[in-house]
Protein backbone atom coordinates (compact mmCIF):
# COMPACT_ATOMS: atom_id res chain seq x y z
CA UNK A 1 0.00 0.00 0.00
CA UNK A 2 1.09 3.53 -0.58
CA UNK A 3 1.86 5.10 2.34
CA UNK A 4 1.45 8.74 0.20
CA UNK A 5 -2.40 8.14 -0.46
CA UNK A 6 -4.95 10.13 1.31
CA UNK A 7 -7.40 8.62 3.17
CA UNK A 8 -10.08 8.48 0.45
CA UNK A 9 -7.36 7.00 -2.04
CA UNK A 10 -6.93 4.52 0.43
CA UNK A 11 -10.44 3.53 0.40
CA UNK A 12 -10.59 3.25 -3.16
CA UNK A 13 -7.01 0.53 -3.02
CA UNK A 14 -9.17 -1.35 -0.26
CA UNK A 15 -12.19 -1.72 -2.82
CA UNK A 16 -10.22 -2.78 -5.55
CA UNK A 17 -7.78 -4.83 -3.44
CA UNK A 18 -11.10 -6.73 -2.59
CA UNK A 19 -12.56 -6.91 -6.07
CA UNK A 20 -9.23 -8.66 -7.08
CA UNK A 21 -8.52 -5.67 -9.45
CA UNK A 22 -4.82 -5.60 -9.81
CA UNK A 23 -3.30 -1.93 -11.21
CA UNK A 24 -2.24 0.05 -8.44
CA UNK A 25 -2.85 3.69 -7.74
CA UNK A 26 -1.02 5.92 -9.35
CA UNK A 27 -0.46 9.96 -7.64
CA UNK A 28 0.01 12.16 -10.15
CA UNK A 29 2.75 15.63 -9.73
CA UNK A 30 -0.21 17.66 -10.65
CA UNK A 31 -4.22 17.16 -10.16
CA UNK A 32 -5.81 15.78 -13.37
CA UNK A 33 -9.54 16.96 -12.30
CA UNK A 34 -10.68 17.08 -15.79
CA UNK A 35 -10.16 13.88 -18.88
CA UNK A 36 -7.87 15.68 -20.97
CA UNK A 37 -5.93 16.88 -17.77
CA UNK A 38 -5.46 12.89 -17.25
CA UNK A 39 -4.69 11.56 -20.77
CA UNK A 40 -1.87 14.46 -20.64
CA UNK A 41 -0.38 13.41 -17.28
CA UNK A 42 -0.85 9.51 -18.52
CA UNK A 43 0.13 9.86 -21.97
CA UNK A 44 -3.09 7.58 -23.37
CA UNK A 45 -5.92 8.65 -25.19
CA UNK A 46 -8.62 10.88 -23.48
CA UNK A 47 -11.20 8.19 -24.78
CA UNK A 48 -9.24 5.43 -22.27
CA UNK A 49 -10.27 7.87 -19.47
CA UNK A 50 -13.03 6.30 -17.70
CA UNK A 51 -14.56 9.96 -16.90
CA UNK A 52 -17.34 9.35 -13.32
CA UNK A 53 -19.81 12.13 -13.55
CA UNK A 54 -22.63 12.10 -10.74
CA UNK A 55 -25.77 12.98 -11.92
CA UNK A 56 -29.48 13.19 -9.81
CA UNK A 57 -31.78 11.49 -11.48
CA UNK A 58 -35.03 10.91 -9.91
CA UNK A 59 -34.38 11.98 -6.66
CA UNK A 60 -31.05 9.99 -6.58
CA UNK A 61 -27.56 9.70 -7.49
CA UNK A 62 -26.81 8.50 -10.96
CA UNK A 63 -22.50 7.71 -11.47
CA UNK A 64 -22.15 7.61 -15.29
CA UNK A 65 -18.74 6.17 -16.28
CA UNK A 66 -18.60 7.61 -19.87
CA UNK A 67 -14.93 7.67 -21.99
CA UNK A 68 -13.38 11.12 -21.68
CA UNK A 69 -14.21 11.80 -25.48
CA UNK A 70 -17.67 11.63 -25.16
CA UNK A 71 -20.33 14.12 -23.55
CA UNK A 72 -23.45 12.37 -21.82
CA UNK A 73 -26.69 13.60 -23.50
CA UNK A 74 -28.81 13.35 -20.76
CA UNK A 75 -31.95 13.64 -22.69
CA UNK A 76 -31.54 10.76 -24.58
CA UNK A 77 -29.77 8.67 -21.77
CA UNK A 78 -32.93 9.62 -19.49
CA UNK A 79 -35.02 7.87 -22.16
CA UNK A 80 -32.64 5.17 -22.80
CA UNK A 81 -32.83 3.97 -18.83
CA UNK A 82 -36.27 5.10 -18.25
CA UNK A 83 -36.06 7.81 -16.36
CA UNK A 84 -37.49 10.83 -16.05
CA UNK A 85 -35.11 13.62 -16.03
CA UNK A 86 -30.93 13.56 -15.45
CA UNK A 87 -29.10 16.58 -14.25
CA UNK A 88 -25.82 17.26 -13.05
CA UNK A 89 -25.27 16.77 -9.28
CA UNK A 90 -24.06 19.79 -7.24
CA UNK A 91 -20.66 19.62 -5.40
CA UNK A 92 -22.26 18.62 -2.15
CA UNK A 93 -24.47 16.13 -3.75
CA UNK A 94 -21.40 14.62 -5.45
CA UNK A 95 -19.25 14.66 -2.08
CA UNK A 96 -22.56 12.77 -0.23
CA UNK A 97 -23.04 10.71 -2.68
CA UNK A 98 -19.53 9.22 -3.25
CA UNK A 99 -17.65 10.91 -0.37
CA UNK A 100 -15.51 12.39 -2.83
CA UNK A 101 -14.75 15.53 -4.40
CA UNK A 102 -15.74 16.44 -7.63
CA UNK A 103 -12.81 15.75 -10.41
CA UNK A 104 -11.60 12.92 -8.24
CA UNK A 105 -14.33 10.39 -8.25
CA UNK A 106 -13.36 6.70 -8.00
CA UNK A 107 -15.67 4.40 -9.89
CA UNK A 108 -15.93 2.46 -6.40
CA UNK A 109 -15.27 3.24 -3.14
CA UNK A 110 -18.38 5.29 -2.19
CA UNK A 111 -20.20 5.16 1.33
CA UNK A 112 -23.07 3.07 -0.57
CA UNK A 113 -23.74 1.20 -4.10
CA UNK A 114 -24.47 3.61 -6.85
CA UNK A 115 -26.34 2.66 -9.48
CA UNK A 116 -24.29 3.00 -12.31
CA UNK A 117 -24.39 3.38 -16.20
CA UNK A 118 -20.52 2.47 -18.44
CA UNK A 119 -20.67 3.90 -21.50
CA UNK A 120 -20.44 1.49 -24.18
CA UNK A 121 -17.41 3.16 -25.98
CA UNK A 122 -15.04 2.72 -23.71
CA UNK A 123 -15.12 -1.21 -24.30
CA UNK A 124 -12.89 0.11 -27.21
CA UNK A 125 -9.71 0.26 -24.97
CA UNK A 126 -7.82 -2.69 -23.66
CA UNK A 127 -6.58 -0.49 -20.72
CA UNK A 128 -8.79 2.68 -19.17
CA UNK A 129 -7.54 4.50 -16.08
CA UNK A 130 -9.96 6.13 -13.80
CA UNK A 131 -9.88 8.70 -10.57
CA UNK A 132 -8.75 7.30 -7.86
CA UNK A 133 -10.75 9.54 -5.26
CA UNK A 134 -8.52 12.91 -5.35
CA UNK A 135 -7.70 14.61 -8.25
CA UNK A 136 -4.59 13.29 -7.80
CA UNK A 137 -4.64 9.50 -8.25
CA UNK A 138 -5.66 7.13 -10.46
CA UNK A 139 -5.23 3.57 -11.46
CA UNK A 140 -5.79 1.40 -14.27
CA UNK A 141 -8.35 -1.08 -15.09
CA UNK A 142 -10.16 -3.09 -17.75
CA UNK A 143 -13.54 -2.69 -19.40
CA UNK A 144 -14.56 -5.49 -17.42
CA UNK A 145 -13.00 -4.89 -14.39
CA UNK A 146 -15.04 -1.42 -14.38
CA UNK A 147 -18.18 -3.11 -15.35
CA UNK A 148 -17.74 -5.50 -12.73
CA UNK A 149 -16.97 -3.32 -9.86
CA UNK A 150 -19.46 -0.73 -10.32
CA UNK A 151 -22.19 -3.12 -11.24
CA UNK A 152 -22.96 -0.92 -14.21
CA UNK A 153 -25.14 -1.54 -16.96
CA UNK A 154 -23.52 -0.61 -20.62
CA UNK A 155 -25.37 1.77 -22.38
CA UNK A 156 -24.82 3.97 -25.35
CA UNK A 157 -24.27 7.64 -23.26
CA UNK A 158 -23.90 10.55 -26.14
Amino acid sequence: MNADLSPRSRIVADRLAEAGVPGQIVVLPDAASTAALAAAALGVDVGAIANSLVFWSDGEPLLVMTSGSHRVDTDALAARIGRQSIVRATPDQVREATGQAIGGVAPTGHPAQLTTIVDEHLAAYPELWAAAGTPHTVFPLSFDELVRITGGAVTKVD
